[in-house]
């Protein structure tokens, strides 16, 4: 259960604004990231020391994120009472995925192929650090799809909780939920142990987001300590076409996207303004997905939709990492004067296909799993990455706030397909003035006029 009711009456932008900037959670955390960006530039060395208050932070947020899915999912399938629609969810997001996160692969190809990012660089293979990538990436390696699908299931229920595996976690709690629901009564002692362990761990999720300022201004001191904006100076044409790819995609492929299902990319971008700034300051999209959970079903979309479509999505709906892996894999070609023809940047195509879905929240996940992708093609060397290993964490901004919009999106576009949102309902939650809403009166809303 959200700690928020979708029922219950929205807080306007008008009403919200009348709390001071710096007492609001994204302001302050604004305020935490100028710090840091401060400190890391003027005492590097200091701005380095912060880095365990960013890591604490992702930290905490990690250790009971396996808990706001299973309570999530299981309560959400077992009091939806329709198998039917559970599977119907299941296999319409799943497709949306598919298809989104290809086309964000694309964008990156052909992006990388008019930009030449790498052209010019003239890297030699033999003087790169090889190590400095192994031990980055470390057990990297080609996934095959028997790989893939084993992996979903965990080899004990408790291991998919101890080691935070969202795609196992999710197995799980699905496997939970539906075993519930054709129980029925009883299991209602259950539900109902399972209902007050929800609104516990939202709880502490909205006590440890009073401290997300912390870690933002911890984790970005850490950024600019350690890196400094002059290591973008070499590399600034790949982290350039990065960024600007991934704002284009947001822009222009989900904003068609939103448009097509009766709702604005600017006002929802507005509406997670916190979990966008979570994710550009930690450079991941995890810390993000419990409010991002919570925000989902105080818009309208149901438990047990968001419960299935965002932790989900995390694997497979990763568009800010397909950007990034197609990208990056051109850069290192071009950088080490490595012809691909178009059948072997197909071959990348394909393999990102499939390495792009493990390359979930983390940070540092799309670049173990472009080491993977790349070691299918053996003229690339994968000794290259070590080109792009210092500037990783910036372009790991751009892809985590992607990715995590990304599953934003997904869940209202899906939640539309299933008649949970109305067009009039959404743009008045997310804002817009109801007198705006101009479109027709669609069947739901006009039922609840009626009423």
């Amino acid at each position: 259960m959200a700690l928020h009711d979708p029922a219950a009456p929205m807080v306007r932008d008008g009403d919200s604004r009348k709390k001071p900037f710096y007492r609001t959670l994204w302001g302050q955390v604004l305020i935490g990231v100028a710090l840091g960006v401060v400190l890391g530039y003027l005492r590097p060395a200091t701005g380095i020391a912060m880095k365990p208050f960013g890591d604490a932070f992702i930290r905490v947020i990690s250790m009971i994120i396996t808990l706001v899915i299973f309570c999530t999912i299981v309560t959400g399938i077992a009091g939806m009472g329709d198998l039917k629609k559970v599977g119907r969810v299941g296999g319409k997001a799943l497709l949306y995925f598919e298809v989104v996160s290809t086309v964000a692969l694309l964008m990156g190809l052909v992006v990388g192929n008019l930009v030449q990012t790498g052209a010019g660089f003239n890297a030699n293979p033999a003087t790169l650090d090889a190590k400095a990538v192994a031990n980055y990436a470390g057990a990297a390696k080609a996934q095959t799809v028997t790989d893939f699908l084993m992996h979903i299931i965990p080899t004990t229920v408790f291991d998919a909780f101890t080691r935070g595996d969202i795609l196992e976690v999710v197995f799980i709690s699905v496997l939970f939920g539906l075993a519930m629901s054709v129980m029925g009564k009883r299991v209602k002692p259950l539900m109902d142990v399972i209902e007050a362990l929800t609104q516990a761990v939202f709880g502490v999720v909205n006590i440890v987001m009073k401290f997300a300022p912390i870690g933002a201004f911890g984790a970005m001191a850490f950024t600019i300590g350690q890196y400094g904006l002059k290591s973008l100076g070499p590399l600034a044409k790949l982290v350039s076409a990065v960024w600007i790819t991934s704002i284009l995609f947001v822009l222009v492929v989900l904003g068609a996207i939103c448009w097509a299902s009766g709702f604005g990319i600017i006002r929802f971008l507005a509406y997670i303004k916190e979990e966008i700034v979570l994710c550009l300051t930690l450079s991941s999209s995890e810390p993000a997905l419990p409010t991002l959970m919570e925000k989902m079903e105080t818009l309208g979309c149901s438990k047990a939709l968001v419960g299935l479509v965002v932790p989900t999505g995390y694997t497979f709906n990763t568009d800010g990492s397909s950007i990034y892996m197609t990208l990056a894999a051109l850069f290192v070609a071009q950088a080490t004067n490595i012809h691909l023809s178009l059948g072997q940047q197909l071959t990348i195509f394909a393999v990102a296909v499939l390495t792009s879905k493990g390359a979930s929240g983390v940070q540092g996940a799309a670049f173990i799993a472009l080491v993977g992708t790349l070691m299918v093609i053996p003229s690339i060397p994968v000794a290259g990455m070590a080109l792009i290993l210092g500037v990783d964490r910036f372009m790991s901004m751009a892809r985590a706030t992607t990715n995590m919009i990304g599953n934003g999106v997904a869940t209202v576009v899906v939640a539309r397909w299933e008649g949970e949102l109305d067009r009039v309902t959404l743009r008045e939650r997310l804002g817009l003035p109801f007198a705006l809403a101009t479109a027709p009166m669609e069947p739901a809303a006009a039922q609840r006029k009626a009423s």
